[in-house]
């Protein structure tokens, strides 16, 4: 015998659990649960198990990937048709994209422990044009490409730009 809860219509219950399916920390198409793969990856990271790192880093960049793809083909669905739902997509787009800048970060931190600076540098131009130099984890990753090699100009503008200046 299936209990089904008298005060929910069975209506309104099947259209609320795919939400909150998808809304837990376990569901892959989460930012949540891609944060939770990038906790998981700074505690194997700091307890010096960097392949356990570099594996976890590379299933949030890859959750983020797919996500990334979905959001922009749902905003792209209704342009012209129901202005709220892209607007909510691009910004869902925006999150998982700094998301997605700060696994590459994170994975190009494990290469350069790794003494495998060139691994890194992909992930690190990637960030750069994905968020630019003006945004933190673009300044980052430039700074990052300096200090392995890559580039020999330092960048410093925008780190000198404060609010109300």
């Amino acid at each position: 015998m299936a209990l089904v809860a008298p005060l929910v219509p069975v209506g309104v219950q099947a259209q609320q659990e795919p939400q909150k399916a998808l809304e837990s920390s376990g569901s892959p198409f989460n930012l949540d649960a891609v944060r939770s793969l990038l906790a998981r990856g700074d505690a194997a990271a700091a307890s010096g198990n960097l392949a356990e790192a570099r594996k976890l880093y590379d299933q949030a960049r890859d959750a983020c990937r797919r996500l990334l793809g979905f959001y922009r083909d749902l905003s792209g669905s209704f342009r012209g048709l129901d202005a709220r739902i892209p607007r909510e997509m691009d910004q869902k787009g925006r999150e998982a994209l700094e998301t997605m800048a700060q696994a590459n970060l994170r994975l190009a931190a494990v290469f350069r422990r790794q003494n495998q600076p060139e691994v890194a540098v992909p992930l690190l131009v990637e960030v750069v044009k994905v968020m630019t130099p003006a945004n933190p984890e673009g300044r980052k990753a430039y700074q990052n490409l300096v200090e392995i090699g890559f580039a020999s100009t330092p960048y410093t503008a925008g780190a000198a730009v404060t609010p109300g200046n």
